[in-house]
């Protein structure tokens, strides 16, 4: 008995910590009527609670499941160091909702966050951290756990990057869009070139040359694939490398075996239509056809500006690997102006350079503007044409180097009065690409 007494005497002299703490208990709701989920992180800085000593900083999450929340704090109504708030951030569906503060006072009972609300803070919605009446600080992306080395195993973009394309990875292990005519088949290495196609046989063909005894080169109509070209001299199989050697779709023959006035060659082989070689070959001969053609890069409607500052009303950013010796790429657009109060600036640019520029007065209703782009190996020549309601045409022509990264064909334009009920708007512009053979 006086063993119990001791340790009830020594238990009435300390107080128990809930007493020391306020409990916040409530059933949270969005704003459909369904539970709230999520978490809700608290910030504090050091201030010192009556009843309780010195609480550092520091900050805490609690988790809300079903609208359930329940958290005890330390009271900071009646703290003694300066005037302090608990910040508190409500996140749900991987991102900060809102945020607002509370001042908790000493209550033996539970309170509702109503009871404890002292205000709200205007939140960006992406920001995650922050302290006192107001400052939110983004979390950088080094603070989430394995987000660097999540980010670090996302391929990135490339120079050659594309849209409305097949997709490669190239050697640095970034993403770019496969170069070819649309109807080109890729290749697993990210090439690309004419798709397989059914072989096509010629039998009995008489290579072209004067059979005179003395002339040793002859040429077939095509370059037979392979080793698959089967050559008769009266009826005699010729060797090849022996009698004879083949290249592409040229013969020719050992002086001991040239063709003597009189003799009869033919020969009978097969050839890949799809081969380059042999694409031009067949088109001349009426057999096959082949036709680039065009590729959409980019195809929409733009948007307004009302402002007398140079807007950018739409744009086609081209990656390089789609800007090669041989391509086109051709620029569409159409810009509406209504109203009558201020004239206006259109320009249009192939990364720096301005390929058109013009000003519009205030009866110019639309401005029509085409610009193509000629790649080379030396450069690109740009011959452009525009005109308006009243604006005359205007036919320019302009030498470009070529880029060595992707560029951005953009179409900008600006009033040149502020305030007025004017409006540009870019109704449509389109880019095309040509690509050469």
């Amino acid at each position: 008995m006086r063993i119990a007494r001791i340790v009830f005497a020594i238990a009435a002299c300390v107080p128990a910590l809930g007493q020391t703490l306020t409990t916040i208990q409530d059933t949270l709701f969005k704003a459909d009527g369904t539970r709230f989920s999520g978490s809700l992180t608290i910030h504090w800085t050091t201030f010192d609670a009556a009843n309780l000593g010195t609480v550092v900083q520091q900050s805490r999450s609690v988790t809300v499941v079903n609208g359930n929340l329940q958290v005890q704090l330390a009271p900071n109504a009646n703290a003694t160091a300066p005037a302090n708030v608990y910040t508190v951030f409500y996140q749900s569906d991987g991102r900060n909702q809102f945020a607002e503060t509370w001042t908790v006072p000493v209550s033996t009972t539970a309170l509702k966050v109503a009871a404890v609300r002292t205000g709200t803070l205007a939140s960006t919605g992406g920001s995650g951290g922050g302290t006192g009446s107001g400052a939110q600080t983004p979390i950088l992306e080094t603070d989430v756990t394995g987000l660097v080395n999540d980010l670090e195993q996302r391929p990135v973009k490339g120079s050659g990057y594309g849209t409305g394309r097949a997709a490669v990875i190239n050697q640095n292990g970034e993403v770019e869009t496969v170069v070819g005519d649309v109807s080109d088949c890729v290749h697993v290495d990210g090439t690309s070139g004419p798709c397989n196609s059914t072989p096509q046989f010629f039998d009995a063909e008489t290579p072209g040359g004067t059979v005179d005894g003395s002339n040793a080169t002859f040429t077939l109509a095509n370059a037979p694939s392979g080793n698959s070209m089967l050559l008769f001299r009266n009826g005699l199989y010729m060797t090849p490398s022996f009698d004879y050697t083949l290249t592409g779709n040229t013969l020719t023959f050992v002086t001991a075996d040239i063709p003597q006035p009189g003799d009869t060659l033919t020969a009978s082989y097969r050839i890949d239509p799809g081969a380059p070689a042999n694409v031009a070959a067949l088109n001349a001969a009426g057999n096959r056809v082949v036709i680039s053609a065009a590729q959409v890069l980019c195809s929409a409607t733009g948007t307004s500006v009302l402002t007398n500052t140079f807007t950018s009303l739409g744009s086609c950013t081209i990656p390089v690997s789609q800007i090669r010796p041989g391509d086109r790429i051709e620029l569409q657009f159409t810009l509406s102006h209504s109203g009558t109060a201020s004239q206006f600036d259109v320009k249009t640019l192939f990364g720096t350079t301005a390929l058109i520029q013009r000003h519009g007065s205030t009866q110019d209703s639309a401005i029509i503007g085409r610009v193509s782009a000629a790649v080379s190996s030396s450069g690109i020549t740009a011959s452009t044409e525009s005109y308006g309601t009243v604006l005359t045409l205007q036919p320019t022509i302009l030498t470009i180097a070529s880029p060595t990264a992707a560029v951005k064909l953009d179409i900008q334009a600006q009033l040149s009065k502020a305030g007025t009920a004017d409006r540009l708007t870019l109704q449509n512009y389109t880019v095309l690409r040509y690509p050469g053979n």
